[in-house]
C-alpha cells in the first residue's frame, strides 16, 4: 500500500535527533515559555526576516489571536476565500466578526483578487487570505487593495511553510503571518502548534498578552487573554525540523515534478507559475470523476485524500451564517484529489501512483 502520509516515516531523518532534545527539555525541569519557545520564534522570525515570532497552542489559535490583536471593533466584516479549510472561517467567528465569502481563481485555488473589491463594504477592516496547498495568493494587488482601502491583511500560512510569490516568504506581506505546525505539515510538530509573525511591535505586544491569560507580568493581567502557548517540547522540536525545511521542501517539489511532467493531461494539474515557489504541502488534482477515481486507486493499494469534501457554505455548522452561492468553490470541492507527496514518499512512490493514474 502506498499511503497517502505515514508519519513516521516522514520524520524517521530526524528521530534521534527528537530522542536527545527530548531528554533535554525532561532534564531541564521547564516545560513552558521557557528557552526552547525563545529560540524557535527567534530562528522563525529570522528565516522571515521579520522583528516578532509568537509561538501558540494551533493555528486556528494564531488566527484568533491575531484578529484580536489587531483591534478591529467586534462586527466587522472579514474577508476570506470560499473554499477555504473551516479553521479560517472559525477565527473569524471565535473573534466576532462576520466572514464574507470572496470567490478563488479556480487555476490557483487561491482567492481571487478581481473579485475582492467588489465584497468591500464599509464594515469590511481585514482581508484574510489563505495560502492553499502550499502556493501563495497573488500578493501584490491585495496588498494594494489592502492599502486603498485600509484594511488589516492577516495571511493563513497554514499549508505554505516556505512559499514564496516573487521571491518574498509568505507570512511576510500582511500585517499578521499566522502558522499552523499541525503534524502533516511541511513543518510539523509533533502534536499541535502554531505560530504569528509579525513586524509591528504593538501588535506583538498585544499578542504575547493575548496567548497568556492576558498578561505580561505573572499574576497581573491587563486584557482578557486566553491560554494558547506553543509549549517547550514541540518548540524544541520544530527547531530541529526547522534546519530541514528547504530539504522537505525540495523533497516535495520534486515528487511533484514527477507527476506534472508525467500525468495525463486528462487530470487538471496544479498551475505553474514563475511568480510561484510553490511547497506542495498538498498536490491536488482535479477530475469530474474524482469519487470514482480514488476508489479506483485505492483498488490498487494507493491511498489518497480529498481536501476538502465539503465547501465551508455547506457545512452544517455554518447553516444561517454562511448565506448565498459560491459555484466556483463547488467545483473544485466536487472534482479536488489529493495524491501522495510527502517527506516520507520515495520517486518510486510517486512513478507507480503515475502508472496506475494513467490507466484510469
Amino acid at each position: 500500500m502506498i499511503y497517502y502520509e505515514n508519519l513516521f516515516n516522514s520524520n524517521k531523518k530526524f528521530i534521534e535527533e527528537f530522542r536527545i532534545k527530548f531528554n533535554e527539555v525532561l532534564n531541564s525541569g521547564w516545560f513552558i515559555l521557557g528557552n526552547e519557545v525563545r529560540n524557535f520564534e527567534s530562528e522563525f522570525a529570522s528565516m522571515h526576516n521579520v522583528k516578532h515570532c509568537i509561538g501558540v497552542a494551533s493555528g486556528l489559535d494564531a488566527l484568533t489571536i491575531s484578529l484580536l490583536a489587531s483591534g478591529i471593533p467586534e462586527g466587522s466584516e472579514v474577508l476570506v476565500p470560499s473554499n477555504t479549510y473551516i479553521a479560517t472561517i472559525l477565527s473569524v467567528l471565535h473573534a466576532r466578526m462576520k466572514p464574507v465569502l470572496v470567490e478563488p481563481d479556480i487555476r490557483t485555488y487561491n482567492i481571487d483578487p478581481n473579485k475582492i473589491e467588489e465584497k468591500i463594504s464599509s464594515k469590511t477592516k481585514a482581508i484574510m487570505v489563505v495560502h492553499l496547498y502550499g502556493k501563495s495568493c497573488e500578493m501584490d494587488p491585495i496588498v494594494d487593495i489592502c492599502g486603498k482601502y485600509n484594511l488589516v491583511l492577516i495571511e493563513d500560512c497554514a499549508q505554505s511553510h516556505g512559499a514564496k510569490y516573487k521571491n518574498k516568504l509568505t507570512g511576510t506581506f500582511g500585517d499578521f503571518g499566522a502558522f499552523s505546525f499541525y503534524p502533516t505539515k511541511n513543518l510539523g510538530a509533533l502534536g499541535d502548534a502554531g505560530a504569528v509573525i509579525m513586524n509591528n511591535d504593538e501588535f506583538a505586544e498585544k499578542l504575547r498578552m493575548l496567548r497568556n491569560y492576558g498578561s505580561s507580568k505573572k499574576y497581573y493581567n491587563e486584557v482578557v487573554g486566553y491560554n494558547s502557548r506553543l509549549d517547550e517540547l514541540q518548540a524544541a522540536l520544530l527547531s530541529i525540523k526547522l534546519k530541514y525545511l528547504d530539504e522537505i521542501n525540495k523533497h516535495k517539489r520534486s515528487l511533484a515534478e514527477i507527476y506534472l511532467k508525467y500525468l495525463k493531461d486528462d487530470f487538471i494539474k496544479p498551475y505553474v507559475n514563475d511568480d510561484y515557489y510553490d511547497v506542495y504541502h498538498i498536490f491536488n488534482i482535479r477530475h469530474p470523476q474524482r469519487d470514482q477515481l480514488k476508489e479506483y486507486l485505492l483498488k490498487n493499494q494507493i491511498q489518497t485524500e480529498i481536501h476538502y469534501p465539503v465547501p465551508p457554505h455547506k457545512q452544517k455548522a455554518m447553516r444561517g451564517i454562511i448565506l448565498g452561492e459560491y459555484p466556483i468553490s463547488e467545483e473544485i470541492h466536487n472534482t479536488t484529489l489529493s495524491l501522495p507527496c510527502s517527506f516520507g514518499h520515495r520517486d518510486d512512490d510517486i512513478y507507480r501512483v503515475v502508472e496506475v493514474m494513467n490507466k484510469f
